[in-house]
């Protein structure tokens, strides 16, 4: 059982407060770049293989090193671990505000992804035991859960505005607002929590999963050369093998990076699966919806960023029918029937024509999306840590934010290699609107078939009564299998 020092009464809430800071930080900054992109990449020199990049940095890094992260919040302490990270996330978007060449800003991307490995899993290990059960915890986890679904959304708009009114650069600078924020509620509001017991790291879990996503991940980027490409295959094969040498020494060590009980629940994997999806969707696919809106619809950075807000909004308007509907039917339905609305939202948005009017072709779409996209975050928060034990809080969230990232990074990749075939390989300038519409359109085809995989997922995986995929008892979580 942790040592950890509960919150008081007084203070829990605004726990959550700085937490929820720390989770619209990490999630906001997958995008808030991406709608400044076309400024970036003209002032810095950019190719357009080098501007994916500025977006992959992040989600890669942040992906690969979260196990890491976890096992360090665990260990260290994660209010400790919290704290480090905020400065380090600070003193990175300095870095990247201030970059002069391109690599430098992707570099930037990538050390903030880096500590942004350290803050995620810290902060949803303190929300768990914080919050350890009851309608408080389901409050709370409500509150975190649109927080992160739809903090990629609200990046969009406020990196919208920021290109418009200032500069790309505040796209970055703006973070250290927020962590100045996240540094003072973390030192008034925080209670520290650490695994108890002789604590020593996995070092070659964590060598074997960093390099062997990182390779996955990489491989998956070079798929826009083609799918056949020696290059693509040898890193994606290099990506699996390494991955299959991580499992087997987790089985082996005695204090694991990832303890394989963790993933190895089903229930647990299917989240963990669903959080992967929704990952691709909401970094990936909504890249391309920004590109549409600048590309082809002419808009300028803010009214793009403001375009997007139908999601955002529907999700947060659906977040409370969906708290209560959890207490109510479960996690399971919300699950199926969520992605579901999801993909109709996607596969409504694949219509988009050059001259069509943004109220008909897109708004409905996005609402769809955001509506589904509530029913999906709401209960996922819970169910990633259903049944881990408080030793395991840490690395449990790290895998649950692991699979948002890791997916968007991969989604990102599949999306990017769908417009390459689609295209033909031509350069953006050669297209005409019509052409880029088809090869966006396709992109949001196939999102739709991912999010009909994720309710395929939810229906076989996440199996179980609402008592048994719910917290039961006070400072502890039943197990569904």
């Amino acid at each position: 059982m942790s040592s950890s020092l509960r919150a008081r009464p007084q203070t829990k809430w605004w726990a959550l407060a700085v937490i929820s800071l720390t989770q619209l930080i990490v999630v906001l900054d997958g995008t808030i770049v991406s709608i400044a992109l076309p400024r970036a990449q003209a002032d810095l020199g950019l190719s357009d293989g080098q501007r994916q990049w500025v977006v992959t940095a992040y989600a890669l890094a942040f992906g690969a090193l979260l196990l890491l992260g976890g096992r360090i919040a665990d260990y260290l302490g994660r209010k400790r671990t919290f704290m480090i990270g905020m400065v380090g996330f600070g003193a990175a978007s300095l870095f990247g505000g201030l970059a002069q060449q391109g690599w430098e800003l992707i570099l930037a991307r990538g050390l903030q992804g880096v500590f942004a490995a350290l803050l995620a899993p810290a902060a949803l290990a303190l929300l768990t035991v914080t919050f350890p059960s009851g309608r408080e915890r389901n409050t709370a986890f409500a509150v975190f859960g649109t927080v992160a679904g739809t903090g990629a959304a609200i990046g969009l708009l406020l990196g919208g505005f920021l290109t418009e009114f200032t500069d790309w650069r505040w796209c970055l600078l703006v973070n250290l607002f927020f962590v100045a924020v996240g540094l003072v509620g973390g030192a008034l509001f925080l209670t520290e929590s650490r695994a108890e017991g002789d604590n020593r790291y996995d070092v070659w879990g964590a060598i074997t999963v960093t390099l062997g996503l990182g390779a996955l991940v990489y491989g998956f980027s070079l798929a826009e050369n083609g799918w056949g490409d020696p290059l693509t295959i040898t890193f994606l094969a290099l990506g699996v093998v390494l991955l299959g040498v991580f499992v087997w020494v987790e089985s082996r060590v005695s204090q694991p990076l990832l303890p394989l009980r963790v993933v190895a629940d089903r229930v647990r994997g299917g989240a963990f699966l669903i959080q992967g999806v929704a990952g691709a969707i909401m970094i990936g696919a909504t890249l391309y919806l920004t590109f549409h809106l600048q590309f082809v619809l002419g808009m300028g950075a803010l009214p793009a960023g403001a375009a997007t807000l139908p999601l955002p909004i529907a999700t947060m308007i659906i977040a409370p029918v969906a708290t209560k509907l959890l207490t109510v039917i479960g996690p399971r339905p919300m699950l199926i029937v969520g992605p579901l609305i999801a993909a109709a939202g996607l596969f409504l948005l694949s219509g988009i024509t050059p001259d069509g009017a943004y109220i008909v072709q897109i708004a409905p779409a996005l609402v769809l999306l955001g509506v589904g996209m509530g029913f999906v975050f709401i209960p996922l928060q819970n169910l990633a840590l259903t049944g881990v034990a408080p030793h395991d809080a840490g690395v449990a969230s790290a895998v649950a934010n692991s699979a948002m990232q890791i997916g968007g990074s991969i989604g990102l990749s599949v999306f990017t290699a769908v417009y390459a075939a689609s295209v033909g390989g031509h350069a953006q300038a050669d297209l005409t609107p019509w052409q880029l519409t088809e090869a966006y359109g396709w992109i949001f085809i196939v999102a739709s078939i991912l999010m009909v995989v994720a309710a395929v997922i939810a229906a076989v995986m996440v199996r179980g009564t609402k008592d048994e995929l719910m917290p039961a008892q006070p400072g502890m979580a039943v197990g569904a299998h």
